[in-house]
């Protein structure tokens, strides 16, 4: 049975002068576009319908705020990688994703999304180094899991750590939406520095 119940989407943010009125702790999903986040953060609360999800990259724009449990926020980050706008938009991420992680007392837990499938693009090695620069707790989710076969599963260490240097200390999770046990594994993790349930990391 899920950790967290209750899904509430809260708004849409574009500036943190805007985000919501009532502060609490926060968890961020960052990845590159199309890479899950919208369907995870859907996984982890058992809701397909809280954050929309779509086929094609670049779908989501502004940073969405969902709350959880009546406690905290999942907040649904913009992908990277991705523009149908090139530069316009590749400034205006920056300055949205910046603006976010510059003292932000609330901020918990990044979850960092990559695709099982392959090898950390530039873009996830030149993201991952931007959220080493910060003192935020951070973990990374290996997603879509369920199309691998036992090999290429025994792969994915040996790939990050060519791409992403030492991630010895970092908390590095497989899921899979076909594999139930992976998301409440997944839940209960993230549950400990929220303060949910399992208590405060």
């Amino acid at each position: 049975m899920s950790i967290f119940k209750n899904g509430i989407f809260i708004k849409s943010v574009d500036k943190m002068e805007n985000r919501p009125e009532k502060y609490l702790n926060e968890v961020l999903f960052v990845g590159k576009s199309n890479v899950g986040k919208s369907t995870l953060i859907n996984l982890l609360v058992n809701n397909k319908k809280l954050a929309y999800t779509s086929s094609k990259p670049g779908h989501t724009k502004l940073l969405n705020y969902y709350l959880i449990n009546n406690s905290f926020y999942f907040v649904d980050c913009p992908g990277y990688g991705f523009s149908s706008k090139k530069g316009k938009d590749y400034i205006e991420y920056g300055k949205i994703v910046e603006d976010y992680f510059n003292n932000n007392k609330n901020l918990k837990l990044i979850v960092f999304l990559l695709d099982s499938r392959h090898e950390p693009t530039e873009d996830d090695v030149d993201f991952f180094n931007f959220i080493n620069n910060y003192n935020y707790e951070h973990i990374i989710v290996m997603t879509k899991c369920d199309k691998l076969n036992q090999s290429e599963r025994a792969r994915i260490l040996k790939n990050l750590t060519n791409k992403l240097g030492d991630i010895d200390d970092i908390d590095v999770i497989n899921v899979s939406q076909n594999d139930r046990n992976s998301i409440e594994n997944l839940s209960l993790l993230i549950s400990t520095f929220v303060g949910e349930k399992n208590g405060t990391r």
